[in-house]
């Protein structure tokens, strides 16, 4: 997650000229987070004028640090919205270069190679200047590495921990430090718990009827009661039959749609109930089907895009409480002896994929632990897909 923090200061004016005109400006300072070509483990300071660029002192590098650029800029104390400081301005004339907003950068070893954010400044009155940070590192002097993908304390609860999917999603959490709760119905999760608490982990079993609203509740409730609160559901449960629509009984439509859907409606809503103090992440596991549809599962596809449009629906409802819904849309998965089972199908869907592979339960598995982690607090409502670029496959 990005936070933007608001930096107030007052400042003695100082004289700048912009397109021949004089102006009164005081200086404040921009930051913006990317990475350095420096390597990690060391930090320099320096401080430079824009009105005396060779004016800049430099301080010895500090070990476990990382690299730190940090530069004084000036702004018109004319009033002006906030633009990007890779943009234009939209209104008055444009600064030249000596007199264009400078950066901090910050390079640690949490961060990508890329740019996460880009810095807006403010010339208003108040001399009010934003800077960005990953959630977790404070500026400057006192850096630490961003620890917003542990989920160490927090409880999550994963539907259909049995299959295959859920397996993958289950361990994932596990070895984020999450505390994990299986749901198995039919099949067995011993292993997996075993094999979590054996790697030092926390994970219980429990058994419900998803298809039975009452033993949704009784779950969810369950499951908060095993540490004190729940923080994650992810509504993995699903069935995939294949059949053809014409040939389609009712009774055969209504088994997959209660499964698919019914089930992640009575679970997000017993979630929902216990986690309006403090908030949550719900994620439903769809499928490209339901913007794909596939011969033969005009039912399932049916309950994906009905899954995705429901997330949509919750994020709108259940945001005011700090209550986030989004959906994971895989693509093809592998499974055990799926390249024996249908080699045609698995050579298509390489030959489709612009990554050339199948996807793995835990390239699902960390999609749901990213949605439930601090790096999607602003995001709501949103449909992951996770296909290995098949999506992006023109389909004419």
């Amino acid at each position: 997650m990005l936070r933007w923090f608001s930096w107030a200061r007052s400042r003695t004016p100082v004289a700048s000229t912009v397109n021949g005109r004089s102006h009164a400006a005081r200086r404040s300072h921009v930051l913006s987070v990317t990475r350095q070509p420096e390597p990690v483990g060391s930090m320099s300071y320096c401080q430079r004028d824009t009105r005396s660029p060779s004016a800049e002192t430099s301080k010895p590098n500090l070990s476990g640090q990382a690299s730190v650029t940090v530069e004084t800029v000036l702004h018109r104390s004319t009033p002006r919205r906030f633009e990007p400081r890779n943009r234009a301005p939209t209104r008055g004339p444009s600064a030249p270069p000596s007199q264009r907003p400078l950066v901090y950068s910050v390079a640690s070893e949490a961060m990508p190679e890329r740019s996460l954010t880009s810095a807006y400044t403010c010339d208003a009155g108040a001399e009010t200047s934003m800077c960005a940070c990953a959630e977790g590192v404070s500026m400057p002097g006192n850096l630490v590495r961003s620890k917003i993908m542990d989920l160490s304390g927090r409880t999550v609860l994963v539907t259909g921990a049995s299959g295959n999917i859920g397996h993958g999603i289950a361990r994932r959490f596990a070895e984020a430090g999450a505390a994990v709760v299986a749901h198995h119905f039919g099949g067995s999760v011993d292993s997996l718990v075993h094999e979590i608490r054996a790697a030092g982990g926390q994970a219980a079993a429990i058994s419900a009827d998803l298809t039975d609203e009452n033993d949704c509740a009784r779950m969810v409730d369950e499951a908060t009661a095993w540490r004190g609160g729940l923080d994650a559901l992810v509504n993995n449960a699903g069935v995939q039959p294949v059949q053809p629509l014409a040939d389609m009984t009712a009774e055969q439509w209504r088994e997959v749609v209660d499964t698919n859907l019914t089930s992640a409606f009575a679970c997000t809503q017993a979630a929902a109930t216990v986690m309006r103090e403090r908030g949550g992440s719900i994620t439903h596991i769809a499928s490209i089907e339901g913007t794909r549809p596939a011969p033969g599962h005009a039912h399932y596809s049916a309950s994906k895009a009905a899954l995705i449009m429901h997330a949509r629906s919750a994020a709108l409802e259940y945001g005011r409480f700090g209550i986030r819904v989004n959906t994971v849309s895989p693509g093809l998965i592998s499974r055990p002896a799926i390249e024996h089972d249908w080699p045609d199908g698995v050579r298509r869907w390489q030959e489709a994929a612009p990554l050339t592979r199948l996807g793995t339960p835990e390239d699902v598995g960390n999609a749901c632990v990213f949605l439930a982690s601090g790096h999607a607090a602003w995001i709501t409502g949103h449909d992951l897909v996770v296909d290995g670029g098949v999506s992006a496959r023109p389909t004419w």
